[in-house]
């Protein structure tokens, strides 16, 4: 007798299915999953790296060294040794030749050499021969050294100086205000540095892009078949 209650028991659970929509309504769900580090990049750099977000709070995004420091004039020992010698040539014997060199491998267009070798020269010489030093000239040049910096996501002067001693924390803070920031030690640079700091940015541009003048398509030619002549065979 107990037996057949047990077994109609149980065809009874079986015969109703809202006993057991209730029955997993009342099941505890799994916590949510977090979410990794991924879930929040915002895009990639043009050497491939990805860019992350600071955090979740709105932390601003970590910027990656330069190849090399400003002071290292010869260069490293790699396989761009030789270019980091004629770098440091250009840079202390012909300045606006490196100078237009480095923008026109930033731009990746020829013919932007002319454009901004020349108008260097000018500011170059004025410069020399009214004020003695070069002073006008990188008023004209700094501009490149910030488009280099936030095409490759590359940490600026306050942000080395936080990282290094602590300094210049509350300028971190502010996306648009670190920029600021950032953009007139880019103009001190060039200003009190001239000369180191566009080998630094030429270094920092042979390691990652290449001449543009490199670039080139080699050109197919096809060149038409020579007449044939049929002939009878005797």
């Amino acid at each position: 007798m107990a037996d057949n209650n047990k077994q109609s028991d149980n065809n009874h659970d079986e015969a109703s299915p809202l006993l057991h929509q209730h029955q997993h309504q009342h099941q505890p769900k799994a916590p949510p999953v977090p979410q990794s580090p991924q879930d929040f990049l915002l895009g990639w750099t043009a050497d491939g790296h990805p860019v992350p977000h600071g955090s979740v709070v709105g932390q601003p995004m970590s910027r990656f060294p330069w190849n090399s420091s400003i002071c290292a004039c010869l260069g490293q020992n790699d396989d761009f040794c030789s270019s980091d010698l004629e770098v440091c040539l250009l840079g202390s014997v012909a300045p606006c030749v490196l100078y237009g060199s480095n923008v026109e491998r930033l731009g990746s267009t020829p013919g932007t050499f002319v454009n901004h070798c020349l108008p260097y020269s000018g500011l170059y010489v004025i410069g020399n021969s009214c004020f003695g030093w070069n002073c006008l000239a990188p008023l004209f040049s700094y501009p490149s050294r910030t488009a280099l910096r936030r095409r490759f996501n590359l940490e600026g002067s306050c942000e080395a100086l936080n990282r290094s001693c602590g300094c210049c924390g509350s300028f971190m803070e502010d996306e648009a205000q670190r920029e600021q920031c950032e953009s007139a030690c880019d103009l001190a640079t060039h200003v009190f540095c001239h000369v180191c700091a566009l080998c630094q940015e030429g270094r920092e541009l042979r390691r990652r892009l290449p001449h543009p003048g490199f670039n080139a398509q080699p050109v197919l030619v096809m060149i038409p078949p020579g007449e044939q002549a049929m002939g009878r065979a005797a």
